[in-house]
């Protein structure tokens, strides 16, 4: 379609980057780590990635914010999505550190071995592919065999009531139906399917504030903690097999605050409780196990997302998982495909890079492992 300038968008700056997306994608990636993205400022990523996708006609373009939905058109009897996030966690603070800004190659030779800098795993090489997928469909006469819908999306890394993904559902949630989505997260060119759900409680004790040379005139909160942190310890998490991928669960207390000065006996302690739950329970269903766990406490439920079932079974999925090969794996962190999973789209995460890197000060990915992922999705694409 017709687009307007680049220049013309509100958000846009009068000197946008400019991106070659027909460049090898592992030097687009590090084209990409090159213009600064932590999360609240993906402006000028984002007018970069808008600028470049313009230029491909087939595309119909629609931006909000600093997230870009890029379609094709072609009636195609299946819809896939590629989504990824432009968003980095801040730099590293460490001096001497490798993972930052701008991109490092240690070979001194661009485009070979390993590329460190921030985003290099999570997910600068995901989104690398996703671009230089957009601008290659077409290449040479070709087309895919599957219209694609491309998103990439801002605030990622942050709370999630910030998530650009989650604006982008309520906003244009009619342009992000599809047949099947993949969320190029990093997973070493792994798929790995779904993912666990995550849920996070206070659970608060109550004493009597005294001194502590007269520690009997009171009663000590962090002490009636004790039980909370014993039955945590104790806990035996479960693996829970969903639609044959094992899921491992974790229970933890991830941080306690209590007391108010080192000659007061604390009259108010809270800890912290995480759970990560398999995809097979609501988020709930997940608050009653914790519940009955501490039964007695004064738990609260302070915030939780739902996971996502593999959705292996399906057809756009299973074909994907022949095409790529190897055994697919659970994710046990929380993504974004458990949004795709409330609408009704089958989900699976797959991208290069290890996700152990992720947010590390010296983040990298290996050249070729971006090649690969791009080769893999581009063959099943144009199967």
């Amino acid at each position: 379609m017709t687009a307007p300038d680049l220049n013309a968008h509100p958000n846009a700056r009068p000197h946008a980057a400019r991106l070659d997306l027909h460049q090898d994608v592992a030097l687009l990636t590090a084209r990409l780590i090159d213009i600064h993205s932590v999360s609240g400022e993906e402006g000028e990523l984002a007018d970069a990635v808008e600028h470049a996708l313009r230029s491909i006609p087939q595309l119909e373009l629609v931006r909000d914010g600093d997230s870009i939905i890029a379609r094709t058109n072609l009636g195609r009897a299946e819809r896939v999505i590629l989504a990824g996030h432009l968003d980095t966690v801040p730099l590293p603070t460490t001096e001497g550190s490798l993972g930052t800004v701008p991109s490092y190659w240690p070979s001194g030779a661009p485009g070979e071995g390993i590329l460190y800098g921030r985003g290099a795993t999570d997910m600068k090489g995901g989104v690398a592919v996703q671009l230089a997928l957009a601008a290659g469909l077409f290449d040479g006469g070709m087309e895919p065999e599957k219209d694609v819908t491309f998103v990439f999306y801002d605030h990622e890394e942050v709370e999630a009531v910030k998530s650009g993904l989650g604006r982008l559902v309520r906003n244009h949630g009619h342009l992000l139906g599809g047949d099947f989505a993949i969320l190029l997260e990093p997973t070493d060119g792994t798929v790995e399917g779904g993912c666990n759900g995550t849920i996070r409680f206070e659970a608060t004790t109550r004493g009597e504030a005294a001194h502590s040379a007269r520690a009997w005139m009171g009663s000590n909160a962090i002490h009636a903690a004790a039980p909370i942190l014993a039955r945590l310890a104790a806990y035996e998490p479960r693996t829970v097999n969903v639609d044959g991928l094992d899921y491992r669960e974790s229970l933890n207390a991830v941080k306690v605050n209590g007391g108010t000065a080192g000659n007061v006996i604390p009259d108010r302690c809270v800890v912290e409780i995480n759970y990560r739950f398999a995809p097979d329970k609501s988020p709930d269903e997940a608050e009653q196990h914790v519940r009955e766990l501490l039964d007695g406490f004064d738990v609260v439920r302070t915030d939780a997302a739902a996971g996502a079932r593999p959705g292996l079974n399906h057809p756009a999925a299973a074909s994907f998982v022949a095409a790529v090969g190897g055994a697919p794996k659970p994710k046990y962190g929380w993504t974004d495909v458990a949004r795709f999973s409330e609408l009704g789209i089958p989900a699976v995460n797959f991208g290069p890079g290890d996700a152990l890197l992720a947010h590390k000060d010296n983040e990298h990915v290996e050249a070729d492992a971006v090649r690969e992922c791009l080769r893999a999705l581009r063959s099943w694409l144009t199967a």
